[in-house]
């Protein structure tokens, strides 16, 4: 499990010299407490870092070089303690590269008011030294953050922690290395894409490797490694019958563990973080990558099928952001719908390669016929995701931007036995409804692959998207077909 720990939001006040030395040392000492504070708090994901409270053109400019090129930082917080004139961060504002979030509180949370004096006024602006900082950021047409509310309070803790998540992520993506083996699915559009803008948009890295490079290295695992798997395999699953040793297709399972050893020490050896693959273009292996996929998934490597490089990315994007929250991400399809009027439902699956993170459950391990691949059956893991809240994520590629797309879902319970679908699954209803949400997202161009989060939400995505300053589209409660087509429209004025 990724420890966010690693990384850092840095904490910077800024001031002036015109109110004199106390109460600059006042400012400095109140804006410790607040870092302090907030590093302290369980809520945090990542260390919250105090940085000496800028006062000029030159320390606020100094400040942004140093954060932009220290590798664990991933994002600063700002505060105006008092009146920092503005115009004093035009120069840091222009090269930095990191995401901001805007603070808007104040040391004290309620107003003395029988001992409040000028003096405790010329300390404390806030009031007005945040807005002051909020124009120049919106005058130079800045993306950021902004948290109102005082520090203490636990829903303004929950939404710093929830955006520091999130820079996690963005910075992941600034350096994710995507591997494709094989190309896109032959014909199919929405998988596909513009990989030299996306490393322009995301500083992401997408190359493909041929299938041989992979068997290669697939070649080189030794039968203890595989005893080993195979053991690991037994004592956290429930295996079929015909996969335990001495079963009729046990010599499957070791194959399937074959894979998964060597698809690990690949993506380990060239550093990459997450992975494509298409059942059109297996030469060389025993059978398409089912359980070696889905436990990858499970230890944050993204994948999605296909050649889907852009699910891919978001499936290990979305890992990181929610490292150590309960429930799980995982790579999805919108694969079949159950029209009831009284109860319609889409059935999530694919055909083997559901991340057991969202696992309602033991998984059970088995083998089965895919029907297409032409290859050996595939050993995968089969299990039911939980009830709850969830969101489904694409990022696709409009030719001129990305566009990120999200929908809010209620995932239900799979109540029936399924006795003849051998792959994992999840059951949703799409917000605000069935017929709407999926006319949403037709609309809006979405993909059918879909990184499905049991433990982020949509605030989270809106910021991933301010971030990176790309579009956002949300299918949510209060989602109406014709206010969305115009806003589809509206959208296709700003970018054009």
């Amino acid at each position: 499990m990724l420890n966010l720990k690693q990384f850092e939001i840095w904490f910077v006040t800024g001031s002036q010299h015109l109110y004199g030395e106390e109460t600059l040392r006042q400012v400095d000492a109140h804006s410790q407490v607040i870092a302090q504070f907030l590093d302290n708090a369980a809520a945090m994901p990542v260390r919250v870092v105090f940085k000496p409270v800028v006062k000029t053109p030159d320390e606020i400019y100094a400040i942004c070089q140093q954060a932009n090129v220290a590798p664990n930082c991933v994002g600063i917080v700002t505060w105006m303690h008092t009146f920092s004139p503005a115009k004093m961060w035009i120069r840091g504002l222009n090269i930095l590269k990191k995401p901001l979030l805007h603070l808007h509180t104040q040391f004290n949370r309620d107003i003395p008011w029988g001992d409040i004096d000028m003096d405790f006024m010329n300390l404390n602006q806030s009031a007005h030294g945040d807005r002051e900082f909020g124009f120049i950021m919106s005058r130079m047409r800045l993306n950021r953050k902004i948290v109102v509310g005082f520090w203490q309070e636990e829903a303004v803790i929950q939404k710093i922690g929830s955006w520091a998540r999130v820079a996690v992520g963005a910075h992941e993506l600034k350096t994710l290395k995507v591997v494709r083996f094989g190309d896109n699915m032959r014909q199919v559009a929405v998988t596909d894409g513009d990989k030299v803008a996306a490393e322009m948009t995301f500083g992401m890295s997408v190359n493909t490797h041929g299938i041989g490079d992979l068997v290669a290295v697939i070649n080189q695992v030794t039968d203890a490694d595989i005893d080993q798997l195979v053991t690991d395999y037994a004592d956290s699953y429930t295996l079929m019958n015909s996969l335990l040793k001495g079963g009729e297709q046990h010599s499957s399972l070791r194959d399937a563990a074959k894979i998964e050893i060597g698809l690990r020490a690949f993506m380990q050896d060239g550093g990459f973080g997450a992975f494509s693959d298409t059942f059109e273009d297996l030469h060389g292996m025993g059978q398409l990558p089912g359980i070696a996929a889905q436990r990858l998934m499970a230890e944050g490597y993204g994948f999605a099928g296909e050649g889907d490089w852009k699910t891919a990315a978001m499936v290990r994007v979305m890992k990181v952001m929610a490292a150590g929250l309960s429930g799980g991400n995982s790579f999805m399809e919108d694969y079949t719908y159950h029209f009831d009027p009284s109860n319609p439902l889409v059935l999530g699956s694919h055909m083997l390669e559901i991340c057991p993170s969202i696992a309602d459950g033991k998984p059970t391990c088995e083998i089965h016929p895919l029907g297409i691949g032409g290859k050996a059956d595939p050993v995968r893991l089969v299990f039911n995701a939980p009830a709850g809240p969830a969101i489904n994520v694409s990022l696709i590629d409009m030719g001129n931007r990305f566009r990120l797309l999200v929908n809010e879902v209620d995932a239900v319970a799979v109540t029936e036995a399924l006795p003849k679908l051998p792959v994992a699954r999840a059951l949703w209803k799409p917000k605000p409804d069935m017929a709407t949400g999926c006319a949403a997202w037709i609309l809006a161009g979405g993909a059918h692959h879909t990184v499905y989060s049991q433990n982020l939400n949509t605030d989270q995505i809106e910021d991933f998207a301010d971030i990176f300053g790309v579009e956002l589209v949300v299918i949510d409660g209060d989602t109406n077909l014709r206010q969305l087509k115009n806003e589809l429209r509206w959208s296709e004025s700003y970018y054009r």
